[in-house]
Parts: structure tokens; sequence; C-alpha cells
């Protein structure tokens, strides 16, 4: 059986690999052959969390045929928090969908 994995090691790194792997491979396993095959440190890697096709599985979740493996690092900020920074820092005049206006033209518009 043959799965592609792909994992993030860095803002805008990306490594893809294809990996051969038996009809019983778990996801974990799978993560462990692709960081064997880009020579990357499993340690390193083992809480990272898995997903398939962008929907996050468990660690014991049996790949299948033609299945795209992500491993996913840990967000550094949360989503929420980093737009309620960006906010704080622009100002509201500068944020938001309306923040440039036509001249002369109504709020909202």
């Amino acid at each position: 059986m043959r799965i592609e994995v792909v994992v993030s090691t860095g803002p805008r790194r990306v490594s893809t690999t294809q990996v051969d792997c038996s009809s019983a491979t778990s996801a974990v396993q799978a993560k462990n052959l692709a960081l064997q095959q880009l020579a990357l440190d499993t340690s390193l890697y083992a809480s990272w969390r898995c997903a398939v096709w962008g929907k996050s599985v468990k660690p014991d979740y049996v790949m299948v045929e033609g299945d795209r493996l992500e491993i996913l690092r840990a967000l550094l900020v949360d989503p929420k928090e980093a737009r309620r920074l960006r906010f704080n820092q622009q100002g509201s005049r500068a944020a938001g969908l309306f923040a440039k206006r036509r001249q002369g033209a109504k709020a909202g518009y």
C-alpha cells in the first residue's frame, strides 16, 4: 500500500514523501516510516499530531490506500489571540472589512 506523507518542519518549509507500508499500518507507524525516509529524528516529532486529508485522526487510525497523512506541529499562538493582538496594534480604523473606504462614502459601504 502506498500513502503520501507531508510534514512541515518550520514556517514555509514542507517536505513530502511516498511511503510503502502494509495494509494494517497505523498513523503513528506511517509517521515514523516517513520521518526515517526524510532522515528526521523521530523523537523530536513524537508529540506532533497526525491528520488525514486535513482531518485530525487518533494515533491508532489504520491507514488506507491513497491516504495523505499530514504531520501537524503545535501552534505557537492561538489564532484568536493573534487576531486580537493585530487589532490592538493596528487600531479600529486600520483593521476590519471596511477599513479602506472611498472618499466621501457612507460608513459601511
